[in-house]
């Protein structure tokens, strides 16, 4: 779990919301304890951005008070090829002809075996 971004204005212009971890804990019905298992299992990133003394993480995160279908297998994929956690949500942010979109969108949708293939492949 990341609590440091290298360059964290990188994201500002790829996430139009973010939540505390007590609002996503909020969201979800659960402790902030609870999100930050979540991070360290691969299931949500939380990043402390430079405005902020809080742990943060993107809205689009979570759907209808539960973790977006896909979004920790995808993490976990992403991790497993090297990524960092602020790397993570850059590549979930931006957009993808491929798919098209961005990735965090189509998992949204419940496109999240096109987003893990698309995954698998990052070099």
């Amino acid at each position: 779990m990341s609590e440091t971004v290298d360059n964290p204005t990188d994201l500002e212009p790829l996430v139009d919301a973010w939540l505390t971890l007590r609002e996503a804990a909020d969201e979800l019905g659960v402790t902030p304890s609870k999100v930050r298992q979540l991070a360290r299992e691969h299931q949500l990133v939380v990043l402390r951005r430079p405005q902020g003394k809080e742990l943060e993480m993107p809205a689009a995160f979570l759907q209808g008070g539960l973790v977006v279908k896909g979004l920790g297998g995808t993490l976990t994929v992403l991790a497993d090829h090297g990524l960092r956690d602020q790397e993570s949500v850059e590549w979930l942010f931006t957009a993808d002809n491929s798919l098209p979109g961005r990735p965090i969108d189509a998992l949204r949708e419940d496109r999240g075996t096109e987003v893990r293939r698309r995954a698998q492949v990052i070099v």
